[in-house]
C-alpha cells in the first residue's frame, strides 16, 4: 500500500491541468478543436471558448487549434504553466470563411448553420474568367448552364440541374425582379462592380419565393456601401471587337446615408461570320445599364435601403448584309430587339420592438422587336410587396410573412387577344400569399425546418406549397448532412419565356388552356471539410436530387417542323441525378474548385419515356488558380465540359445528328497587380470549339421561298429540298463564338 501511494504521489507531482480559451477578434470560438500532438489527445471548446486538459505530464508540448473558417494554428507550450490560463487567438481564413447567406431561409445565417444547402460564389470567383454579363459568368458554376436559345439573336436562359430557364428564379438582393420577359432578356446589364456575391439554391423554393422558383434560384447580392471601395473601374476588350466597361462609385449622402453607383456599358458592332452560313456568329449589341443603391443608417442597426436599375439594350443578328432599313422586311432576314427596362426595390425594418421587415420591388419591361417580318411589341410591369415577422422563442425561430404580387402583361400576339380575336385584353394577374416557417433547434447538432405557403392566383385559384428540411452537423462542424423535400409550382406565359415562340420561323399552336405546373423534389446533401496540419484546406460537397413534375408544359418541336405546339404533359416528367463539388486551398497559393453533375431529365407520356431536348447527362466545371505572392501574379485556368444533348430535328428526313458531340470551352488568364492597379489578359475558348455550320437550317432561304407545303402545313420533300427542311435557328447547343484574346485593366481607390 505504501508503494502504491508513493507511485500515485509521484505521478500527481509531475502532471498538471492545462486550461485556456480560443478567441477571434475578441470573441470566444465554440467547437474549436484543440489537440496535443505529442499525446494524441483532443478536446472541443465550449460556448465560452474554454478548453481543459487534465493531468498533463510536464514538458514542452505542441497545441494545434483548428476550426472551419480560420487558419489552423500551432503553439508551443510548457507544462507546468504556473496555473495560468492560455489565450489563443485565431485569424480568419479568407479562403474558407463561413459566409452569411440569406437565400435559403430569408434570414441571415451562416452557410454551415443553414438547414437549406446554399452555394456561395464571391465576386473574386468571377474575376478568374471575366465576362460582360451575369449570363456568361455562370458558365463555371457546377450544375448551372447558360443555354443559348437562338442562333440568330443569341438570347438565352439559365438551366439548373437540367431544368430550363423559366424554372429558375433570379433575385437581386432577395427581390424577385428578374422574371417574365427578363428571364430571356434581363440577365445582362447587371454591373459586375456592384456584385458582392451570388447565392445558388438548387431545388424548389416556392414556399418562400412563390411561382417560378421550381428548379432553384440565383440571388445576386450587391455590395454593402460600408465595405465597397470609393471608386472601382474595370475595362476589358477582346480581339473580336467587344468592349465592356464597369464603373462603381461610393458617395456620402448627408450624415446618415451612403450610396453606391454602378454603370455598365457594352459595345459590339463588328459582324463576323466564321462558319460561312451567311449569318452573324455573334449578335451585335449596344447596352447601357445604371444601378443606384442607397443605404441609410438607423438606430439599433435597423436596415433601410433603396435601389434601382435601368437597362437599355439594342441588339440585332441575322444575315450579314442586313441593315436597319431591312427591319421588318422580307428581303433580308434579321432579328432586332430593342429593350428598355427599369427596376426599383427596397428593404425597411419597421420602427417597432418586434422585428417586422417590409420589402418591395417594382419593374417595367418594354420590348420592341422584329423577328424577320414578325413584329413583337410587349410591355410588362410587375409589382411585389412582402412583410415578414421573425421571432426567436427558445429553441424555436418563427418566420411569418404575407406577400402580394401583381403582373401586367400586354403584347401584339394572340396571347392577349379576346376569344373572338377582335379586341386586345391585357393579362392582369393578382397573386396574394401567406407563408409560415418554423426552425426548431433539436440539439446543438440538429435542426429541423418546416414551412408552408398558400397563394391564390386570380386565374388559376389556390396553390399550396409545403417543405421540410433537416440538418445534422458534427461537433466541430467539419461535416454537415442536409435532407429536404418540397413542393414547387409555376404559372407559365409562353411568349415571355420561350424565345422560340417569337422567331417567326414556326407557327405557335396551343392545344389547350395551360394549367400551372406542379413538382415535388427531394434532395440529400453532404458536406465534409478538412484542415491539415500544414494549414491546407479541402472540402467535398455532394448532393443527390429527384424532382417529379405533373402538368409540365412541353413545347413540341417535332410533330410538325413548321409549328411549336404547347400543351400540358399528359403524364409526368422526372429530373434526377447527383453532383459533387471539390474545393481545395493550399498554403502554397494553389487553389482548385471543380465540380461534376450527372443528371437524367425525361418526359413520360402514353407509356413512352423521352429524353428532354437540349439537356446534357454529364457536365463538369473547373477553376484552377495559382498565385505567386512575390510577383503579385495570378494564373487562372477555367473551363467546362458537356456530354451529348438531344437536339430538335425537323422531321425524319433531317440528316443532321440527333445528338450533339461532347464539347468544352476552356479559358486561360494571367493577372498582375501593381498596388491599386491590376492588368489582366488571356485567351477564351482555347480549343476554338464552335457548333456545326449547319446549325441554322436553310440559312440561305430564311423566308422559306423554296419550301413546299401540303394542305396540312407539312413540308413536302422536293428535289431542291430533299430533307423537307424549313428555316429554323433552334438547333443550337453551344455558342458560335470561337477563340479570342482579351485584355483588361482594373483600378480601385479605397
Amino acid at each position: 500500500m505504501v508503494f502504491v501511494f508513493l507511485v500515485l504521489l509521484c505521478h500527481s507531482s509531475f502532471t498538471q491541468d492545462l486550461k485556456g480559451r480560443v478567441m477571434a477578434s475578441g470573441k470566444p470560438l465554440e467547437f474549436a478543436m484543440v489537440q496535443i500532438k505529442e499525446l494524441h489527445q483532443g478536446v472541443v471548446t465550449d460556448s465560452l471558448g474554454r478548453f481543459e486538459f487534465q493531468k498533463i505530464p510536464h514538458g514542452n508540448l505542441t497545441l494545434q487549434i483548428g476550426i472551419l473558417g480560420f487558419q489552423t494554428r500551432q503553439v508551443e507550450v510548457e507544462v507546468p504553466s504556473k496555473g495560468e490560463e492560455l489565450t489563443l487567438e485565431l485569424i480568419p481564413s479568407e479562403a474558407t470563411l463561413d459566409e452569411i447567406v440569406v437565400s435559403g431561409t430569408l434570414q441571415e445565417v451562416s452557410r454551415m448553420n443553414s438547414p437549406v444547402p446554399v452555394e456561395v460564389y464571391k465576386s473574386g470567383f468571377f474575376k478568374t474568367n471575366p465576362t460582360p454579363s451575369l449570363f456568361e459568368s455562370l458558365q463555371t458554376v457546377n450544375g448551372v448552364r447558360p443555354q443559348i436559345n437562338c442562333n440568330v439573336c443569341n438570347t438565352g436562359d439559365i438551366h439548373i440541374n437540367g431544368l430550363e430557364g423559366p424554372y429558375t428564379m433570379i433575385l437581386i438582393d432577395g427581390m424577385p425582379i428578374v422574371s417574365g420577359l427578363a428571364t430571356v432578356y434581363g440577365l445582362t446589364g447587371i454591373p459586375q462592380a456592384m456584385i458582392d456575391r451570388i447565392e445558388v439554391v438548387k431545388g424548389p423554393a416556392s414556399t418562400l419565393y412563390g411561382s417560378e422558383a421550381v428548379g432553384g434560384l440565383i440571388n445576386v447580392i450587391t455590395k454593402n456601401p460600408d465595405l465597397a471601395p470609393v471608386v472601382a473601374v474595370d475595362v476589358f476588350g477582346t480581339s473580336w471587337g467587344e468592349l465592356n466597361a464597369d464603373l462603381g462609385m461610393k458617395s456620402q449622402w448627408g450624415k446618415s446615408a451612403q450610396a453606391l453607383t454602378g454603370i455598365n456599358a457594352f459595345w459590339y458592332d463588328h459582324p463576323i461570320d466564321n462558319n460561312c452560313d451567311g449569318f452573324t456568329d455573334l449578335t451585335l449589341q449596344k447596352r447601357f445599364s445604371l444601378f443606384q443603391k442607397v443605404q441609410f443608417q438607423r438606430r439599433q442597426g435597423r436596415p433601410f435601403s433603396l435601389a434601382g436599375r435601368f437597362v437599355s439594350e439594342n441588339r440585332w443578328g441575322g444575315q450579314m448584309q442586313w441593315t436597319k432599313a431591312d427591319q421588318g422586311g422580307e428581303e433580308v432576314y434579321g432579328e432586332s430587339i430593342r429593350t428598355n427596362r427599369w427596376e426599383t426595390f427596397g428593404t425597411y425594418q419597421l420602427p417597432v420592438p418586434e422585428k417586422f421587415i417590409l420589402q418591395f420591388s417594382l419593374n417595367g419591361h418594354a420590348q420592341d422587336s422584329y423577328y424577320g417580318s414578325t413584329y413583337y411589341l410587349a410591355n410588362q410591369r410587375i409589382g411585389f410587396g412582402q412583410l415578414t415577422w421573425t421571432k426567436d422563442r427558445g429553441k424555436f425561430n418563427w418566420l411569418v410573412g404575407a406577400a402580394y404580387r401583381y403582373t401586367f402583361y400586354d403584347d401584339n400576339t394572340p396571347a392577349t387577344q379576346s376569344v373572338n380575336g377582335e379586341e386586345n385584353t391585357p393579362s392582369s394577374i393578382h397573386l396574394p400569399g401567406l407563408f409560415v416557417q418554423q426552425e426548431l433547434k433539436l440539439s446543438s447538432s440538429q435542426t429541423l425546418l418546416a414551412g408552408v405557403r398558400y397563394d391564390f392566383n386570380s386565374v388559376h385559384g389556390a396553390i399550396f406549397s409545403p417543405r421540410l428540411n433537416y440538418k445534422w452537423n458534427s461537433k466541430d462542424q467539419s461535416m454537415v448532412l442536409r435532407w429536404s423535400v418540397g413542393n414547387g409550382f409555376r404559372v407559365a406565359n409562353v411568349f415571355t419565356e420561350d424565345h422560340a415562340a417569337l422567331t417567326g420561323a414556326r407557327q405557335v399552336i396551343f392545344e389547350e388552356k395551360l394549367s400551372p405546373e406542379r413538382s415535388w423534389n427531394t434532395n440529400l446533401n453532404l458536406v465534409k471539410k478538412v484542415f491539415t496540419d500544414r494549414g491546407n484546406y479541402f472540402s467535398w460537397d455532394g448532393s443527390v436530387f429527384y424532382t417529379h413534375f405533373s402538368n409540365r408544359i412541353i413545347p413540341d418541336y417535332e410533330t410538325n417542323p413548321n409549328q411549336i405546339i404547347y400543351s400540358n404533359l399528359d403524364g409526368f416528367a422526372v429530373s434526377k441525378g447527383g453532383s459533387l463539388n471539390f474545393d481545395a486551398v493550399w498554403n502554397s497559393g494553389f487553389k482548385v474548385l471543380a465540380g461534376v453533375t450527372f443528371q437524367d431529365v425525361s418526359l413520360n407520356e402514353d407509356g413512352r419515356r423521352i429524353r428532354q431536348l437540349l439537356t446534357e447527362r454529364f457536365s463538369g466545371v473547373w477553376t484552377i488558380s495559382y498565385t505567386i505572392p512575390s510577383l503579385e501574379l495570378s494564373i487562372d485556368y477555367t473551363g467546362n465540359v458537356y456530354s451529348p444533348m438531344r437536339l430538335p430535328l425537323l422531321g425524319e428526313l433531317d440528316e443532321r445528328p440527333e445528338f450533339s458531340p461532347w464539347w468544352s470551352t476552356q479559358n486561360f488568364q494571367l493577372s498582375r497587380k501593381f498596388g491599386s492597379w491590376e492588368i489582366y489578359g488571356g485567351i477564351k475558348n482555347l480549343l476554338n470549339y464552335t457548333p456545326p455550320a449547319n446549325s441554322i437550317a436553310r440559312a440561305f432561304d430564311p423566308f422559306d421561298r423554296g419550301v413546299s407545303f401540303d394542305s396540312q402545313g407539312q413540308v413536302i420533300p422536293t428535289p431542291s429540298n430533299p430533307q423537307a427542311l424549313t428555316f429554323d435557328p433552334t438547333y443550337v447547343f453551344a455558342p458560335n463564338q470561337g477563340i479570342r484574346t482579351f485584355l483588361g485593366i482594373r483600378w480601385h481607390l479605397e
